[in-house]
């Protein structure tokens, strides 16, 4: 899984992909610097490899326009967005077209829920959440958040304690957990939307490639 973005990665990265829509060629280093102010190449050229570090584009940085875009279909007004499920080691099960007014920016993914935690926030087991990566730095209070440690993933209500993250329990008998310092990487992303279905998906095969329409 691609990791989260900073506000202005995550600017530059939609930046991207609105370019490439309209003109069907990547935007050139100085075209971006002059669209966020930067005056500096090597600035746009970090940006870029920042990008590129943390899974969301190649680039060939011998070429000004060597940028490509990774699962990003910039066909109409609609975006394939990723399936995930947490019980299958976090593998990508499968693509929903969405609305890209649902889908938000760039990278958001589905994610399957498991368990009914979140059954006070309107969330259920089998519903899947619409996750947008973000840095733990755009958090803001009550935002639910997808934490993941080295076993697993999960998604909690966050609140701000200082500039530290508090993760609300899920239980009675569980107790807050605070976020600090290094800790604050483990938020990967805010949760954005939910798509449910009230019906079981059809067993046929027929789920790939759903359009959620609006």
């Amino acid at each position: 899984m691609p990791k989260p973005l900073t506000e202005l990665e995550r600017r530059v990265l939609d930046y991207l992909i609105e370019y490439l829509r309209r003109n069907t060629y990547q935007p050139s280093i100085r075209e971006i610097g002059r669209e966020f102010s930067i005056k500096s190449t090597k600035t746009v050229s970090e940006l870029l490899q920042s990008l590129a570090d943390k899974g969301w584009i190649e680039r060939d940085p011998s070429r000004s326009r060597g940028v490509r875009l990774h699962g990003v279909d910039v066909s109409g007004d609609s975006v394939s967005v990723p399936l995930l499920d947490e019980d299958n080691n976090g593998a990508e099960a499968e693509s929903f077209v969405l609305d890209r007014r649902i889908a938000g920016g760039a990278g958001a993914f589905l994610l399957v829920m498991h368990g009914n935690h979140l059954h006070e926030q309107g969330i259920w087991e089998g519903d899947l959440v619409l996750v947008e990566p973000v840095s733990s730095g755009a958090i803001h209070e009550g935002d639910l958040v997808l934490v993941r440690d080295s076993h697993s993933a999960e998604v909690r209500r966050c609140s701000r304690v200082g500039a530290e993250l508090q993760l609300e329990p899920t239980t009675p008998d569980e107790k807050a957990m605070t976020l600090a310092g290094r800790q604050t990487a483990a938020v990967q992303g805010r949760v954005s939307g939910v798509v449910r279905r009230l019906r079981p998906f059809p067993t046929d095969g027929a789920t790939d490639n759903l359009t959620i329409p609006t």
